[in-house]
């Protein structure tokens, strides 16, 4: 935090194929040693084997274009709660507070990543692809950790008095 001055946040610019700001910034989430095309790939084609699947797939609410599946798998994964740690008099408290819009879909984008990394064989298209398809699905390791979360702050309500 500077000490005078106010910051000023860069516009993130929409990515070429979807025109769409939070790709981009799943794609620079992505992104390992500044390797931006090759993140591209792999989230372009990650999209695409979604597209695939929801066409062949027989439940009629799966069948949805893939830029879709990747809002409402974000959406999914955002927390709405987190505990963040308050000392007060000697103790340390668990206090639960709201998250910022922002920082909800970091978050969301950081799990769905590293669930997908986490998954076993395959390239990283298809992880990734399996991962956004369970997350819009509201099921696997993401929906999980967001539920965790949020039983975490659920159990700490007590100490919401905290807040500062």
């Amino acid at each position: 935090m500077p000490r005078r001055g106010k910051i000023v946040r860069r516009p993130i610019l929409p990515d070429a194929k979807y025109n769409n700001v939070n790709i981009t910034q799943f794609i620079g989430r992505i992104m390992l040693s500044g390797k931006r095309s090759l993140a591209e790939r792999i989230v372009y084609d990650a999209l695409t084997l979604i597209d695939e699947r929801s066409k062949t797939t027989a439940d009629e609410r799966l069948k949805r274009p893939a830029i879709e599946v990747f809002e409402v798998a974000l959406r999914n994964a955002a927390p709405n709660l987190e505990v963040k740690p308050r000392r007060v008099g000697g103790a340390t408290y668990q206090v639960p507070v709201e998250i910022r819009r922002e920082r909800r879909a970091a978050l969301a984008m950081r799990w769905i990543i590293a669930a997908s990394r986490a998954r076993k064989g395959r390239t990283m298209a298809e992880k990734l692809a399996a991962e956004l398809m369970d997350a819009a699905a509201m099921q696997g390791a993401t929906i999980r950790k967001k539920d965790e979360m949020h039983k975490m702050a659920e159990s700490n309500k007590a100490f919401a008095s905290y807040r500062r």
